[in-house]
């Protein structure tokens, strides 16, 4: 009998499974429904092409995505999967192929849109089948919380009456916990059966730079990835146009895409950019969806994204294939000022929610501390590392504290005295003197302060602003962002105390881009890698399909690290399983082993790969040792880390769905009273156990943040 590890290295081509894989594909194969939420580029489709493989009966897959049907099914094929779709951009006859390959039994998975999957046509098709599983992917798209609500979504629960034998699945990549919880509640999941993996993507460098040059700045930055795919979006359609326009001067291979450009237009830029055609797509937000390009080498965004999950979704279209990927956004206040005055002609509640999301994007692009901190917060997830060394802030340079206790009085009167009604920009024209319309309307060159910072830049004054949020001696109201002098820094005007500080911001590593690439050409030898790239679009072209899907980049990268030269050792490379080695294999191995022979190389050994236990993986291996009677005392001191970092373990390893040892344990670690203990928990109740601040909120801020950690999972351990 097949097993899912012999599926994934024969069918796939994979030694391992990525962090959570194995463990939901074993409770769909108990027939429990299941709800995955799983960052881009995590895994999720195999989570349902591999029990389908193992089920007797159809697998039926819910998209509202013709694109990522069709390169789904492009890529079950090419791996020798009978699968099929049914959608509007099939001709009648391909439809009626399609039905009757289904029909027959001849398919395993079939890929249907949902308002398809409702008609009385298709419900007639499938009630003659064995339907074992139904999945239904963008899962987010049946909640009206969710940011792409869909109200035929809402409708896949009268599916789910209609077969009810058949094991049901909800896929997600970006789900804050509300949507969850009305996921689980309109398809009557169980808690129990909630996955939720880390949104970290370690592959993915991230970087935020002051927009000074923003052409200058993005062909800088691209001259470290010629020949590299990577997308650019910009916030309008006439900024992609121009964009696009000058990289075709400067001789990139670059398509532009938006909603203005004629259907067949949109369709042929975005056809170019998936084979290789075309390395640079420059496009609005409409861009990306459905598209499963795993070799986006970079993400640029020109201007500032609406909100940090929309940011997030975009950045996750690139290093899908694992292979480093770098994102970099260039902000300024110009750019989010913009983005307000179109938020201004909306009307409530959505302007007030729209408002929300504009100050944590702009809280993101502007903080100092590692961006992964703040970007997986958004999504109720701890990061517990000092410096995670992917991202700008990570890898710079500390800037020298020095005595700013003037410039913070100052910047602190400055404030007090325009009246407290003015953002951080206006308040340092004040202090830098000018003489714009501004200043004059309001009189606020006859102030006091006007003109006393002449000593310092307008870049070092807006980073000390920044400063004194983050310290709590300004408060930023977040629709205008004003500014106004919390009672922290009245007591600070007053008291006169030394305040030490950056007055310059810190040095960012430069030529980051330049040193991931370095660092990736270092492993492999690039000349084969190029002549195996070009063989695989010959090979694509050939039989119409994207290049990614006869081998992805990482796949050949290896082939270029260890110069297979056998069946066997091909076979070893990863996403290299049996049908592709029939169909694909040989005419890759004559390019290596000429290459070989011509540079005198020998074959290297690839050493079987091995579950990792790090970071993404270290959770299973510390519950499991909990559960096996280790303490959480020494646990810390077997890894070397606070009892925080244990406990976000064991919440983790909870929340995957795996059965804790008794909560007594860890209730002896509060030292909070039962009634204490008891008002968090139905706290919980209220709020939710995803995220802690709700709780934290609710208890008025008296009880910390380790306390909540203890209780939480006192409180999963009940629960489940």
């Amino acid at each position: 009998m097949p097993t899912p590890e012999s599926i994934l290295k024969s069918i796939f081509g994979y030694d391992t499974f990525k962090p959570l894989q194995r463990e939901i594909i074993t409770n769909v194969q108990a027939r429990r429904d299941t709800l995955v939420v799983m960052p881009t580029g995590g895994g999720k489709s195999l989570t349902y092409q591999v029990p389908a493989l193992l089920f007797d009966g159809l697998t039926v897959v819910v998209s509202p995505l013709i694109a990522l049907m069709k390169d789904q099914v492009e890529q079950l094929n090419a791996l020798g999967v009978p699968a099929v779709f049914l959608n509007s951009s099939l001709s009648q006859e391909e439809y009626q192929a399609n039905m009757d390959s289904v029909k027959s039994g001849q398919s395993k998975l079939l890929y249907v849109a949902p308002e398809t999957l409702l008609t009385p046509r298709i419900y007639s098709l499938l009630s003659a089948l064995k339907l074992d599983l139904l999945a239904i992917d963008e899962a987010h798209c049946i909640s009206e919380w969710g940011h792409d609500f869909r109200p035929e979504y809402r409708q896949l629960v009268d599916v789910r009456r209609k077969f009810p034998s058949a094991v049901c699945m909800a896929l997600t990549a970006t789900a804050t916990p509300r949507v969850r919880a009305d996921i689980a509640a309109s398809l009557g999941f169980t808690q129990s059966n909630e996955f939720l993996a880390s949104f970290n993507r370690e592959n993915l460098f991230i970087e935020v730079a002051p927009k000074r040059e923003p052409i200058a700045q993005t062909l800088r930055f691209l001259e470290n990835f010629k020949d590299q795919s990577g997308i650019i979006y910009c916030f309008s359609r006439k900024q992609v146009d121009e964009l696009a326009a000058t990289l075709a001067r400067h001789k990139y291979s670059v398509r532009p895409y938006h909603a203005g450009l004629e259907d067949s237009d949109r369709r042929r830029n975005q056809e170019a950019f998936i084979r290789d055609d075309a390395q640079i797509i420059v496009a609005t937000i409409a861009f990306g969806m459905g598209i499963n390009k795993p070799n986006v080498r970079f993400v640029i965004h020109f201007d500032l994204p609406k909100s940090i999950e929309s940011y997030y979704q975009e950045i996750g279209r690139a290093g899908r294939d694992g292979l480093p990927a770098h994102c970099l956004l260039l902000y300024s206040y110009g750019d989010a000022s913009k983005i307000r005055y179109f938020i201004d002609q909306k009307e409530e509640p959505e302007r007030s929610a729209s408002y929300q999301h504009l100050d944590a994007m702009t809280r993101y692009a502007e903080g100092n501390i590692c961006r992964r901190k703040p970007l997986l917060s958004y999504f109720g997830e701890t990061f517990a590392q000092e410096n995670c060394g992917t991202c700008d802030n990570c890898n710079s340079e500390p800037a020298d504290q020095q005595d700013i206790t003037v410039a913070v009085q100052k910047l602190l009167s400055c404030v007090k005295r325009s009246g407290e009604r003015f953002g951080a920009a206006h308040v340092v024209d004040i202090l830098l003197g000018s003489k714009n319309e501004k200043i004059e309307k309001y009189r606020h060159h006859e102030l006091s302060t006007y003109g006393i910072g002449r000593e310092l830049t307008k870049s070092q004054w807006m980073h000390l602003s920044r400063q004194l949020v983050e310290r709590g001696l300004l408060n930023q109201e977040p629709t205008y962002r004003v500014l106004s002098v919390t009672d922290k820094g009245l007591e600070m005007l007053k008291s006169r105390e030394q305040i030490l500080g950056q007055i310059n911001e810190a040095k960012k590593s430069e030529r980051a881009s330049a040193r991931i690439k370095s660092s990736l050409d270092s492993e492999y030898d690039r000349s084969l890698f190029a002549l195996l790239r070009n063989r695989r679009k010959e090979l694509a072209d050939e039989s119409g399909i994207p290049p990614y899907v006869v081998f992805s980049d990482k796949t050949l990268v290896e082939m270029a690290m260890y110069f297979p030269q056998g069946r066997e050792s091909l076979l070893n490379i990863s996403g290299v399983g049996k049908v592709k080695f029939e169909r694909y294999g040989m005419p890759f191995l004559e390019i290596i082993k000429e290459y070989c022979r011509s540079n005198k190389i020998d074959e290297k050994f690839k050493a079987p790969a091995r579950e990792k236990d790090d970071a993404g993986r270290r959770y299973m291996t510390v519950g499991d040792a909990y559960n096996s009677g280790e303490s959480v005392q020494s646990l810390m001191k077997q890894y070397n880390v606070s009892a925080d970092t244990i406990l976000n373990h064991l919440a983790r390893f909870i929340m995957a769905g795996n059965p804790l040892r008794s909560a007594e344990d860890l209730i002896a670690l509060s030292n909070l009273d039962p009634d204490q203990q008891m008002a968090i928990f139905k706290a919980f109740d209220k709020h939710g156990s995803d995220m802690l601040k709700p709780v934290y909120d609710a208890m008025g801020g008296k009880v910390n943040y380790d306390e909540l950690r203890i209780l939480r999972l006192c409180y999963l351990c009940e629960k489940r």
